[in-house]
């Protein structure tokens, strides 16, 4: 025998059937199923701020990069030398009285003369013989300079090198973060370029970014290639430099003329012959090598994805001291 259901029961069983609906809804919309196209505008900061590790752009327009700078006429050789926190980098450049110049010779990574002079090595007679090698090339006394960075500055043994420069009559040049950030660009930034261009240096310990302002030079710090080693996140490095490179005016993200030890390695894969300019594929264009590299493309990914830059420019010869000789 069916038992009939009675219009009062009918009622109640359709109040619970409506309220399970309701209540289904909205645990629905305020979990995973939100709608992302909120107005809310928490959720959109959220969403513009958000590491894009996964969109790295694969292909540029931009390919080549077509430019011969000025040569130098009837210049001066000049030396320069970088301490660094584990080697010597050197430079002798001939410059004009116009500042065009001429990379002429360049030693990376000696780091043999340094570990030498920082074991307890006569540092006085170990920094002779290295002079000595300039003077050699002709380079004069006076135009030989020591530049050190702020990072490089902190270790004891540079200090023990700093000092011995000292006692040989020569002044060491140390530099900020920010400094180094112009410098760089006085080196890299060719004069037709200033005003359509900016500059990123991606070093070990910092990345700097810079471009031209006015009558000035704006330069910003942010991490550089070796984050990893703090046990930095990823994503935390990501967002800081995308928030120093979104500052850089969209008038001058056509070219970004790109240098720094991870740069050095990118190229290295895409370089035509001895070209002084190189232009680096995508950042996801490139499978990292280590974990510097990895970090230095999380970098270099920021900077694209923020500043929409396609034509990143590594210039083989420019250096952040190079542009201290430029300014004396």
């Amino acid at each position: 025998m069916r038992t009939r259901l009675t219009p009062f029961a009918k009622l109640l069983i359709l109040i619970v059937v409506v309220a399970a609906l309701f209540f289904g809804y909205r645990m629905f919309t305020n979990s995973g199923g939100a709608d992302l196209s909120s107005n809310d505008p928490e959720t959109a900061e959220q969403k513009e701020d958000s590491p894009k590790a996964d969109q790295k752009p694969t292909d540029f327009e931009a390919k080549s990069f077509n430019f011969t700078p000025p040569a130098p006429q009837n210049g001066t050789l000049k030396g320069v030398v970088e301490l660094g926190a584990a080697g010597f980098n050197s430079f002798i450049v001939e410059v004009d009285r116009d500042k065009n110049w001429r990379l002429k010779k360049a030693e990376w990574g000696n780091s043999l003369v340094y570990d030498g002079l920082a074991s307890g090595k006569d540092i006085t007679q170990g920094l002779k013989q290295y002079i000595a090698d300039m003077l050699d090339y002709g380079v004069g006394g006076r135009d030989i300079h020591f530049v050190v960075s702020s990072g490089a500055a902190k270790v004891a043994a540079t200090q023990k090198i700093i000092s011995g420069i000292k006692t040989l009559g020569y002044v060491v040049n140390t530099v900020t973060p920010e400094k180094e950030a112009q410098l760089a660009l006085r080196a890299a930034l060719p004069d037709t370029y200033r005003d359509k261009a900016f500059v990123v240096d991606i070093g070990s310990g910092n990345t700097k970014i810079s471009w031209v302002e006015g009558a000035g030079v704006t330069g910003l710090e942010t991490y550089g290639a070796k984050y990893y080693v703090d046990n930095t996140d990823a994503s935390e490095v990501y967002l800081d430099v995308r928030s120093k490179a979104a500052k850089v005016p969209s008038s001058k993200t056509q070219t970004c003329f790109i240098i720094g030890g991870v740069p050095f390695q990118l190229a290295k894969q895409v370089r035509q012959d001895e070209e002084r300019y190189t232009v680096l594929k995508a950042p996801g264009s490139y499978e990292a090598e280590g974990a510097k590299e990895e970090a230095g493309l999380n970098i270099y990914n920021a900077i694209a994805d923020v500043t929409g830059c396609q034509q990143f420019v590594f210039d083989w010869d420019a250096n952040f001291t190079i542009g201290f000789l430029l300014t004396l």
